[in-house]
């Protein structure tokens, strides 16, 4: 009966299958559906409610990689779900960078970003697979460390005055290692070799870790780390220090001096760290992992991890400002790889 009346009456029955489909619909969105499938408001209000990949660009044993794993169980506590660390070397960290830029911008996959893949390889590789400066989400600034020029100790070189004599004596034969064709220890060689006027051979790696395995095995002669990886061997004497990155020498290394010191002038190369997600994310799950991650660096623990590492925790930045940040480091790292001609085709 209440069926010949509705297909009598338009309205009534119009009404009727408007009332049905609005009743599936919200059905469906209670029963089966995928939370990130769910309007942007209420993702961000349940968020998070799974674990969170954070991705590290390089092999674990890296700066990028201590930083991330050192900082990961803290932000799981403050953010009530397991953050997961997850190492895809390669590429100068670019392979974790556009896994990240073309994930879903729904805060579950984050990286641990630098200035490798955020600021320096745009510029020496043709064909990096995402934009620096559109694809990503500026969340936290986190800090920065010193590049320092070490060798291995079967080098006879105790200072930088004797590489450079030994460099020009074998003029190409000396070997550096970095963690990839446009990173800070890629970019630091060529550098270096351009004001002390040498010519030393690059021998690119996929990450730190392995760079650092081949520098003590005596199959490489130097590098130009970041100085957490190298920091551990320094103090026990398997690498000799020459020189720190830094405008002052550092109380890990106070009788290492800075290449200003040893007139290396201009020598402006160092890392940062810091934490970036896929473009779109919401604004309120950035304020979130943003207050995390500054609530972490705030940690007496934590703090107490990272800064014997030589980390310079040079902040604060709100994510706006960190966002400024990053476009500069662009527009310097241009700069600098077109004028020591540092390409990746």
């Amino acid at each position: 009966m209440t069926l010949t009346r509705c297909a009598r009456d338009p309205v009534r029955a119009n009404a009727s299958r408007r009332s049905l489909i609005a009743g599936t619909a919200a059905a469906a969105a209670t029963v089966g559906v995928p939370a990130w499938l769910s309007p942007g408001p209420a993702r961000a209000q349940n968020w998070p409610d799974r674990p969170i990949r954070l991705l590290v660009g390089f092999a674990p044993g890296g700066g990028t990689d201590i930083v991330g794993r050192v900082m990961a169980p803290k932000l799981s506590e403050l953010l009530g779900a397991q953050v997961v660390i997850e190492n895809r070397p390669g590429a100068a960290g670019t392979i974790a960078a556009e896994l990240v830029a073309k994930s879903q911008p729904d805060g579950y996959t984050l990286v641990v970003g630098h200035a490798n893949p955020n600021a320096i390889a745009p510029n020496v590789y043709s064909k990096v697979p995402f934009d620096p400066a559109k694809d990503f989400t500026a969340i936290t600034y986190i800090g920065y460390v010193p590049n320092v020029l070490v060798v291995n100790p079967q080098v006879a070189a105790k200072d930088v005055k004797e590489l450079i004599a030994l460099a020009r004596s074998r003029d190409g034969k000396l070997t550096y290692a970095s963690s990839g064709v446009g990173s800070t220890q890629h970019l630091a060689g060529e550098l270096f070799q351009r004001i002390a006027d040498v010519r030393m051979t690059h021998i690119p790696y996929k990450g730190s870790g392995q760079a650092i395995a081949d520098l003590l095995a005596h199959q490489v002669d130097c590098n130009f780390d970041t100085m957490p990886p190298v920091l551990p061997h320094i103090q026990a004497g398997k690498l000799r220090a020459l020189a720190i990155s830094t405008p002052k020498r550092m109380p890990q290394l106070p009788a290492v001096p800075t290449f200003d010191e040893v007139g290396i002038k201009g020598f402006d190369v160092t890392n940062w760290y810091s934490i970036m997600g896929p473009r779109g994310l919401s604004a309120e799950v950035v304020r979130r992992i943003d207050a995390a991650a500054k609530k972490t660096l705030t940690d007496r623990e934590i703090v107490g991890k990272l800064e014997p590492q030589g980390i310079i925790f040079d902040g604060p930045q709100t994510p706006a400002e960190f966002d400024a940040f990053v476009k500069k480091e662009l527009a310097k790292y241009a700069r600098m790889t077109k004028e020591l001609g540092i390409r990746a085709d």
